[in-house]
Formats: C-alpha cells, sequence, structure tokens
C-alpha cells in the first residue's frame, strides 16, 4: 500500500460514495487508476465498502459494551456465540479483566435485560458478565488512521 492508496482511503471514510472521478481529481491521476486502485484495495481486503447506519436512527436506544468473562477452553466458542446473536453488532477478544468484549444494541433498556440474561448469560462457558450502557455518542467513527 503506498500513498495513493492511503488518500483514496482517507477520502472514502469522509465519504464511502465519493464517486471514482472526484477522488481522481482530488489525488490528481486518472479516472481508471482509482478504479483499479479501488478493485484491488477491495479484492485483497485492505477497505470494505459499509454502511454503518446510527443504532438510534433505527429505534435502537439502548447500547451496551459487554465485557465476558470466559472459561479459558470456552473462549472461540463463547466468541462466536456472541457474533452470532442478532443485537451484537462487533465482538472482540481482549487481555485483561475480559476475556471477550461485545457491542449490542437494542431498542430499550428492558429488552438489553433480557439479551443479557437469555441470550448472553445461557451460552455455555460464560463466567460473568458486566456491561457498560452508553449514556451519550460524542463520536462514532469506524475509520483507522492510515498516516
Amino acid at each position: 500500500m503506498d500513498e495513493l492508496d492511503r488518500q483514496i482511503i482517507t477520502i472514502l471514510e469522509k465519504d464511502g460514495r465519493a464517486p471514482n472521478a472526484t477522488i481522481a481529481r482530488e489525488v490528481g491521476v486518472s479516472e481508471g487508476t482509482v478504479r483499479r486502485r479501488l478493485k484491488r484495495l477491495i479484492g485483497d481486503e485492505v477497505i470494505r465498502v459499509m454502511a454503518f447506519p446510527d443504532p438510534k436512527a433505527l429505534g435502537f436506544d439502548s447500547e451496551a459494551l459487554i465485557g465476558v468473562q470466559v472459561d479459558p477452553d470456552k473462549m472461540d466458542q463463547v466468541a462466536t456465540e456472541l457474533s452470532n446473536l442478532e443485537n451484537t453488532r462487533w465482538v472482540a477478544l481482549a487481555t485483561g479483566t475480559f476475556d471477550i468484549f461485545a457491542w449490542a444494541t437494542l431498542p430499550d433498556a428492558e429488552k438489553l435485560g433480557r439479551f443479557l440474561r437469555e441470550s448472553v448469560g445461557v451460552i455455555p462457558g460464560v463466567r460473568r458478565t458486566e456491561t457498560f450502557v452508553t449514556l451519550a455518542i460524542r463520536k462514532r467513527d469506524y475509520g483507522v488512521p492510515i498516516a
């Protein structure tokens, strides 16, 4: 990946719908060059073009980060189970007090409580959970520094 790739990615992070012609003008290359670069970046799975809806705009007023402590021999199974739950948006294995973190979005606090009890808490291997309920979002950015 070179500086041109980084510039293209930076533009797409700001506007994922930016036309190739606009990107080409901004970085000073031909539209064909941008098209070839994008095809390679997507094909090599360096980037994925996706839509990230605002959960609140879709009626999901309750967001939470869930720390999960797991039996050591069950980490992969628990992570897979959490990933398969409809309301989880992000699942990561981690070091520290919690073995896994999951981000979940639900319509309201009552449904969050039920989700924790009936979906997360019953997964074999889950020892303990701690839930951090989101009070307000100050930044929602899915980009990665590429400079």
